[in-house]
C-alpha cells in the first residue's frame, strides 16, 4: 500500500483545477490496473471540482512502480478558464508518494499508540455495528489520526501508521523549507520548469 498525494502547492485556482483533473486521470488509471484505492483526505478549492490537495491510499501488485511514473512536478498548459485576459498559460502541481513505513514493527508499536473505536459517518449498517476503526496517536508529537476506511482493525492500523508517517514527513519538510525560505511550506515544494509529466488543454491530454 502507498499514499498518493496531489497538491496545488500554494498555486492559484487554476492549479487547484489541475489537481482535480489529475485526480480524475489517476483514478481512471487505478481502475484500469485493478488497484484498490480510497480517498483519504481532500482539501477543496474555492471553485467546484477544484482541490488544494488530495490524498489517496492505493494498493495492488507493482503499485509503487506505477506511482513513480507520476511522482514529481506536473505541468498543465492551458489558458486560464477563470481569468481570460491573464497571460499565464503554465500551471504546476506536485505529486508525492509515501510508501509503507520501513520502521521495524516493535519500534513502530512503541512510538504509536493504537485504540479501537466505533466508526462514524457514512457506511450504512457496517459502520453502525463494528468497532473496526482505529485511532492512532504518535506519542512523541501528539499527532492523532482516525482511520475507518477498511473493514478490519489490522488494515486500518496499517493505514493509520502510514498517515502518521506522512504527516511527520510533512512536518520535517516544512521545517527544512522554513530554513531555506520563509515563503516555502510543506505543500509549496513544486519545482517549476522541471515537469515530470506535461498535460495540455481543457481535457488534460498527456503530451
Amino acid at each position: 500500500m502507498i499514499l498518493f498525494q496531489i497538491s496545488a502547492a500554494q498555486g492559484p485556482e487554476e492549479c487547484c483545477l489541475a489537481v482535480g483533473m489529475a485526480l480524475q486521470r489517476v483514478e481512471k488509471e487505478i481502475r484500469q490496473k485493478g488497484f484498490a484505492s480510497d480517498l483519504i483526505e481532500a482539501v477543496k478549492g474555492e471553485r467546484p471540482n477544484t482541490y488544494k490537495s488530495v490524498l489517496l491510499s492505493v494498493e495492488g501488485e507493482a503499485v509503487e512502480d506505477w506511482a513513480k511514473t507520476w511522482e514529481g512536478t506536473l505541468q498543465w498548459i492551458h489558458t486560464s478558464p477563470y481569468r481570460p485576459r491573464h497571460l499565464r498559460k503554465n500551471w504546476f502541481i506536485g505529486v508525492k508518494i509515501f510508501s509503507s513505513p520501513v520502521t521495524p514493527e516493535g519500534v513502530l508499536e512503541q512510538s504509536i499508540r493504537y485504540e479501537a473505536c466505533r466508526a462514524s459517518g457514512p457506511g450504512g449498517q457496517h459502520v453502525n455495528k463494528t468497532d473496526s476503526a482505529i485511532r492512532a496517536t504518535h506519542v512523541a508529537s501528539g499527532i492523532s489520526v482516525k482511520v475507518q476506511t477498511a473493514r478490519s482493525q489490522h488494515a486500518n492500523k496499517k493505514l493509520a501508521a502510514m498517515l502518521i508517517t506522512q504527516k511527520l514527513a510533512e512536518i520535517a519538510e516544512q521545517a527544512a523549507n522554513q530554513v531555506r525560505s520563509e515563503r516555502h511550506q510543506s505543500h509549496a515544494d513544486v519545482e517549476r520548469g522541471a515537469a515530470k509529466l506535461v498535460f495540455r488543454g481543457s481535457d488534460f491530454t498527456l503530451s
